[in-house]
């Protein structure tokens, strides 16, 4: 019996000390590398909510009689900001009802050279993805809507200031 009680006692002592440990904090600076693979996908507190999103081309902007609207993502985003969501309604709005009714659209996302590539690819869809996911929302079917990334292969910034035109989601007219 004693036993028994003392093996209770010392189940109970060792579950109250132990803890959760506090979850690790990621440093998102301009020389920290992003970690890869499935976590990358995963929504991130880096993920500002002020980020911004999209590159139209001129012949849709001429189409749908929009102004040069050009955002761009923060480092490390993929959200898409209240601004860019006002043009993306417009958009959406062309492709459904305006000029460019039944055409489809293509979205590639882009991101700068910071970061491995495969984790650039992986940002690049993730940006297209929530640019589409937008659209979607706004009324433009999804299956008018492919998406693709280039990750870091068309970036040429050196850079805060050049870098954050690699990125991007650039919106052109389906072939």
């Amino acid at each position: 019996m004693k036993k028994t009680i003392g093996w209770i006692g010392w189940c109970v002592v060792v579950m109250g000390c132990s803890q959760t440990p506090e979850p690790k904090m990621v440093d998102v600076t301009a020389d920290a590398k992003p970690e890869t693979g499935r976590e990358a996908l995963a929504p991130r507190a880096a993920d500002s909510p002020d980020a911004a999103s999209i590159a139209i081309s001129d012949e849709i902007r001429r189409a749908c009689g929009l102004a040069e609207t050009d955002a761009f993502f923060d480092y490390d985003s993929s959200r898409v900001t209240p601004k860019a969501d006002r043009v993306l309604a417009g958009l959406a709005s062309c492709f459904t009802v305006g000029p460019l009714k039944g055409k489809g659209m293509k979205l590639v996302g882009h991101a700068d050279p910071r970061g491995d590539s495969e984790y650039n690819l992986l940002l690049g869809g993730r940006r297209a993805d929530h640019v589409g996911s937008a659209l979607s929302k706004k009324g433009l079917e999804a299956d008018r809507i492919s998406s693709s990334s280039r990750g870091e292969m068309d970036a040429r910034g050196s850079d805060e200031g050049t870098w954050a035109k690699d990125r991007r989601v650039e919106i052109m007219l389906a072939d």
